[in-house]
Protein backbone atom coordinates (compact mmCIF):
# COMPACT_ATOMS: atom_id res chain seq x y z
CA UNK A 1 0.00 0.00 0.00
CA UNK A 2 1.56 3.37 -1.01
CA UNK A 3 2.03 5.99 1.80
CA UNK A 4 -0.87 8.29 -0.31
CA UNK A 5 -3.61 5.37 -0.19
CA UNK A 6 -2.43 4.77 3.24
CA UNK A 7 -3.26 8.74 4.23
CA UNK A 8 -6.38 8.59 2.61
CA UNK A 9 -7.40 5.72 4.55
CA UNK A 10 -6.53 7.42 7.57
CA UNK A 11 -8.56 10.56 6.77
CA UNK A 12 -11.57 8.51 5.43
CA UNK A 13 -11.57 6.55 8.92
CA UNK A 14 -11.03 9.86 10.39
CA UNK A 15 -14.10 11.61 8.64
CA UNK A 16 -15.93 8.49 9.44
CA UNK A 17 -15.52 8.25 12.63
CA UNK A 18 -16.37 12.01 13.07
CA UNK A 19 -19.65 11.23 11.59
CA UNK A 20 -20.05 8.44 14.04
CA UNK A 21 -18.99 10.00 16.94
CA UNK A 22 -21.09 13.57 15.94
CA UNK A 23 -23.70 12.54 14.02
CA UNK A 24 -24.88 8.83 15.11
CA UNK A 25 -24.11 9.23 18.69
CA UNK A 26 -23.86 12.99 19.34
CA UNK A 27 -27.53 13.77 17.71
CA UNK A 28 -28.53 10.37 19.17
CA UNK A 29 -29.94 8.73 15.93
CA UNK A 30 -28.72 5.07 17.64
CA UNK A 31 -28.87 5.00 20.93
CA UNK A 32 -26.73 2.00 21.25
CA UNK A 33 -24.04 2.90 19.38
CA UNK A 34 -21.82 5.28 22.04
CA UNK A 35 -20.82 2.09 24.36
CA UNK A 36 -19.53 -0.10 21.68
CA UNK A 37 -17.43 2.68 20.41
CA UNK A 38 -16.37 3.71 23.83
CA UNK A 39 -15.17 0.02 24.39
CA UNK A 40 -13.52 0.33 21.22
CA UNK A 41 -15.44 -2.33 19.32
CA UNK A 42 -16.85 -0.56 16.65
CA UNK A 43 -14.15 -1.62 13.56
CA UNK A 44 -13.85 1.14 10.50
CA UNK A 45 -12.75 -0.10 7.47
CA UNK A 46 -11.86 1.15 4.33
CA UNK A 47 -12.37 -0.82 1.84
CA UNK A 48 -10.50 0.25 -1.83
CA UNK A 49 -12.51 -2.00 -4.07
CA UNK A 50 -13.44 -0.39 -7.50
CA UNK A 51 -15.69 -3.25 -9.00
CA UNK A 52 -18.90 -5.12 -7.60
CA UNK A 53 -17.16 -8.32 -7.79
CA UNK A 54 -14.22 -6.81 -5.50
CA UNK A 55 -16.65 -5.52 -2.92
CA UNK A 56 -18.60 -8.45 -2.86
CA UNK A 57 -15.16 -10.26 -1.79
CA UNK A 58 -14.28 -7.66 0.51
CA UNK A 59 -17.72 -8.00 2.58
CA UNK A 60 -17.28 -11.82 2.19
CA UNK A 61 -14.15 -11.48 3.78
CA UNK A 62 -14.91 -8.90 6.12
CA UNK A 63 -17.99 -11.14 7.27
CA UNK A 64 -15.75 -14.22 7.62
CA UNK A 65 -13.47 -12.40 9.94
CA UNK A 66 -16.06 -10.87 12.17
CA UNK A 67 -17.29 -14.18 12.65
CA UNK A 68 -14.26 -15.68 14.27
CA UNK A 69 -14.14 -12.26 16.79
CA UNK A 70 -16.18 -12.55 20.15
CA UNK A 71 -18.90 -9.59 20.17
CA UNK A 72 -17.38 -9.00 24.02
CA UNK A 73 -14.21 -7.54 21.33
CA UNK A 74 -15.66 -6.75 18.25
CA UNK A 75 -19.22 -5.46 17.94
CA UNK A 76 -19.51 -4.23 14.20
CA UNK A 77 -17.86 -3.46 11.46
CA UNK A 78 -18.41 0.04 8.98
CA UNK A 79 -16.74 -1.03 5.84
CA UNK A 80 -16.44 2.45 4.18
CA UNK A 81 -16.28 2.62 0.03
CA UNK A 82 -14.79 5.66 -0.79
CA UNK A 83 -13.72 4.81 -4.69
CA UNK A 84 -17.07 2.75 -5.95
CA UNK A 85 -20.72 3.43 -5.60
CA UNK A 86 -21.04 7.41 -5.16
CA UNK A 87 -24.63 7.56 -7.46
CA UNK A 88 -26.65 7.13 -4.71
CA UNK A 89 -29.20 4.38 -7.25
CA UNK A 90 -26.45 2.31 -7.84
CA UNK A 91 -25.39 1.89 -4.08
CA UNK A 92 -28.88 0.81 -3.66
CA UNK A 93 -29.45 -1.58 -6.66
CA UNK A 94 -25.72 -2.59 -5.17
CA UNK A 95 -27.78 -3.67 -2.04
CA UNK A 96 -29.55 -6.54 -3.48
CA UNK A 97 -26.17 -8.20 -3.75
CA UNK A 98 -25.16 -7.82 -0.55
CA UNK A 99 -28.76 -9.69 0.79
CA UNK A 100 -27.80 -12.50 -1.71
CA UNK A 101 -24.33 -12.85 -0.22
CA UNK A 102 -25.84 -12.97 2.92
CA UNK A 103 -28.15 -15.84 1.91
CA UNK A 104 -25.88 -17.65 0.01
CA UNK A 105 -23.26 -17.97 3.16
CA UNK A 106 -25.92 -18.24 5.76
CA UNK A 107 -25.61 -15.77 7.27
CA UNK A 108 -29.34 -13.77 7.49
CA UNK A 109 -30.59 -13.97 10.59
CA UNK A 110 -26.89 -13.34 11.98
CA UNK A 111 -26.16 -10.35 10.36
CA UNK A 112 -27.96 -7.48 8.63
CA UNK A 113 -26.62 -4.49 6.65
CA UNK A 114 -27.26 -1.14 7.51
CA UNK A 115 -26.92 1.52 4.68
CA UNK A 116 -25.44 4.64 5.04
CA UNK A 117 -24.62 7.05 1.61
CA UNK A 118 -23.36 10.59 1.30
CA UNK A 119 -26.73 10.90 -1.03
CA UNK A 120 -29.25 8.95 1.08
CA UNK A 121 -32.67 9.17 0.06
CA UNK A 122 -35.56 7.43 1.52
CA UNK A 123 -38.42 6.15 -1.03
CA UNK A 124 -41.01 8.67 -1.50
CA UNK A 125 -39.17 11.73 0.06
CA UNK A 126 -37.48 14.50 -1.40
CA UNK A 127 -33.45 14.37 -1.78
CA UNK A 128 -33.65 17.62 0.01
CA UNK A 129 -35.26 16.41 2.85
CA UNK A 130 -34.20 16.63 6.34
CA UNK A 131 -34.75 13.11 6.95
CA UNK A 132 -32.28 11.77 4.72
CA UNK A 133 -29.79 13.48 6.88
CA UNK A 134 -30.18 10.50 9.46
CA UNK A 135 -28.25 7.80 6.56
CA UNK A 136 -26.08 10.46 5.17
CA UNK A 137 -22.38 9.48 5.65
CA UNK A 138 -19.20 11.16 4.49
CA UNK A 139 -18.77 7.90 2.47
CA UNK A 140 -21.05 4.78 1.26
CA UNK A 141 -21.28 2.69 3.85
CA UNK A 142 -21.96 -1.11 4.46
CA UNK A 143 -22.87 -1.42 8.13
CA UNK A 144 -22.40 -4.85 9.21
CA UNK A 145 -24.99 -5.23 12.08
CA UNK A 146 -24.89 -8.51 14.40
CA UNK A 147 -28.75 -9.74 14.82
CA UNK A 148 -28.04 -10.96 18.32
CA UNK A 149 -26.35 -7.66 19.82
CA UNK A 150 -29.20 -5.73 18.43
CA UNK A 151 -31.70 -7.65 19.46
CA UNK A 152 -30.16 -7.71 23.12
CA UNK A 153 -29.65 -3.71 22.43
CA UNK A 154 -33.60 -3.01 21.81
CA UNK A 155 -34.87 -5.11 24.59
CA UNK A 156 -33.87 -2.17 26.34
CA UNK A 157 -35.36 0.77 24.88
CA UNK A 158 -38.66 1.54 25.21
CA UNK A 159 -40.92 1.63 21.95
CA UNK A 160 -37.90 0.81 19.68
CA UNK A 161 -40.58 1.48 16.92
CA UNK A 162 -40.06 5.16 17.80
CA UNK A 163 -36.90 5.68 17.09
CA UNK A 164 -36.97 6.48 12.76
CA UNK A 165 -39.53 9.01 13.67
CA UNK A 166 -37.75 10.64 16.93
CA UNK A 167 -34.92 10.79 14.37
CA UNK A 168 -36.62 12.62 11.88
CA UNK A 169 -37.54 15.02 14.55
CA UNK A 170 -33.90 15.47 15.39
CA UNK A 171 -32.07 16.05 11.97
CA UNK A 172 -35.73 18.37 11.19
CA UNK A 173 -34.93 21.06 14.17
CA UNK A 174 -30.98 21.02 13.35
CA UNK A 175 -30.49 24.72 12.38
CA UNK A 176 -28.53 25.36 8.94
CA UNK A 177 -25.08 26.29 11.00
CA UNK A 178 -25.34 22.69 12.84
CA UNK A 179 -26.28 20.93 9.36
CA UNK A 180 -22.93 23.06 8.05
CA UNK A 181 -21.05 21.73 10.60
CA UNK A 182 -22.42 17.90 11.21
CA UNK A 183 -22.30 17.35 7.56
CA UNK A 184 -19.56 19.77 5.95
CA UNK A 185 -20.11 17.27 2.41
CA UNK A 186 -23.50 18.10 1.85
CA UNK A 187 -23.58 22.23 3.28
CA UNK A 188 -20.28 23.32 2.44
CA UNK A 189 -19.24 26.33 4.59
CA UNK A 190 -18.98 29.26 2.05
Amino acid sequence: MSSTSSEANTTQIQLTRQWLEQVVIGLGLCPFAAQPLLENRVRIQVCDSTTELQLLEALHAELDWLDQQPDSELETTLLVLPNMLADFADYNQFLDQVDALLDEFAWHGKYQIASFHPHYCFAGVAPEAAENLTNRAPYPILHIIREDSLAVALAHVERPEDIPLQNIRRVNSLRLDEKHRLFPWIFPVA
